[in-house]
């Protein structure tokens, strides 16, 4: 009887784990680079592994880790923990969500993850790559998604600073994030967000040390329509950080992207970017800048995408650059 009652549950175990794994789906990504900036290079961007499962019919986890040069460490290579996002559905679309996120005050960093083969041009804008938004944070909130008839979407996310680390916050302050956004046609999404923070003055932001301490209001706008044939993203951030000694500065920083596709799969496109900062800003490292890129896609598949770019970057502090980028990205 306790041999068949072991067999027994031996069995429901290999059942269960069977089915878990079943529920979860392991996906990577990863681009190789070839480009010429004063001198040919070749290189390979972040490989990304991504993970999510289906815990339950509410429960639901998604992870992603980068694995990505870095010069710093020893072997020249770190593991980044970018996304651990445990998910409980309340009722219908309305979640409950906890963990690292990507802070979703725009549409680039709430739909794209770090799989280069689902971005429209090679890099991300300077919007993101100058450090003007908090690209992820830690913490707790709600979202929802598609409902009523303009399928409005909301969320609402409470979590640690800037400054802060991955396991605890620096301060006893916290961060606000509140997010909206409709689809009131076929392929049309417009947005707009808020974020706050307080960051404590000696705060290690991104490398550097916040001398003094900083009230940020971060406002967001975005409009985007990927159609099947015309691509349009445009999005913009006004950046306001307020410090008892340099008073209130705003910082404006927006992009616009434009392609179209001719035929399935190629996709000749545009982007300008701007990045302009208040004189006297203190927290933002400023070095207005501007940004032209022209480009072609060339879409094999949905998992298989080649670009290449001509980018010319023009900055208030040294020298301007001319480059031309090609990638090959893949997801598996």
């Amino acid at each position: 009887m306790k041999v068949k009652l072991l067999l027994t549950s031996s069995l429901l175990v290999f059942i269960g784990a069977f089915s878990f794994g079943q529920s979860t789906q392991i996906r990577g990504f990863i681009d190789v680079t070839g480009g010429y900036n004063k001198k040919a290079t070749f290189g390979f961007g972040e490989q990304d592994l991504y993970i999510t499962s289906a815990i339950s019919d509410r429960i639901s986890f998604l992870g992603e880790t980068v694995f990505k040069y870095d010069s710093t460490e020893h072997t020249e290579f770190a593991i980044s923990i970018e996304r651990v996002i445990i998910t409980y559905n309340l009722e219908g679309n309305h979640n409950l969500v906890m963990g690292k996120i990507h802070t979703p005050l725009n549409y680039w960093n709430d739909t794209y993850h770090h799989g280069r083969v689902l971005f429209p041009t090679i890099d991300r804008p300077l919007l993101f790559s100058q450090n003007i938004i908090p690209l992820h944070t830690v913490g707790l909130g709600f979202e929802g998604r598609d409902l009523g008839k303009m399928k409005f979407g909301y969320n609402l996310f409470v979590g640690n600073g800037l400054g802060s680390s991955e396991v605890s916050d620096n301060d006893k302050n916290k961060s606000v994030t509140a997010a909206v956004h409709i689809k009131p046609a076929d392929r049309l999404r417009l947005g707009m967000s808020y974020y706050y923070d307080v960051i404590s003055a000696g705060a290690d932001v991104h490398g550097m040390i916040v001398d003094h301490r900083v009230n940020q209001h971060l406002i967001s706008a975005s409009v985007s329509r990927f159609g099947k044939k015309l691509e349009i993203l445009a999005e913009a951030t006004s950046g306001i950080n307020h410090t008892d000694t340099t008073g209130t500065k705003t910082t404006f920083a927006g992009y616009a992207y434009a392609g179209y596709k001719i035929k399935e799969k190629y996709v000749p496109y545009v982007r300008y970017d701007n990045v302009k900062y208040q004189n006297g800003e203190m927290y933002y490292m400023k070095n207005n800048t501007q940004s032209f890129v022209v480009g072609f896609r060339y879409e094999i598949n949905y998992l298989a995408v080649v670009k290449l770019e001509y980018q010319h970057l023009d900055y208030e502090f040294g020298s301007n650059v001319d480059k031309i980028t090609a990638q090959f990205a893949i997801g598996f």
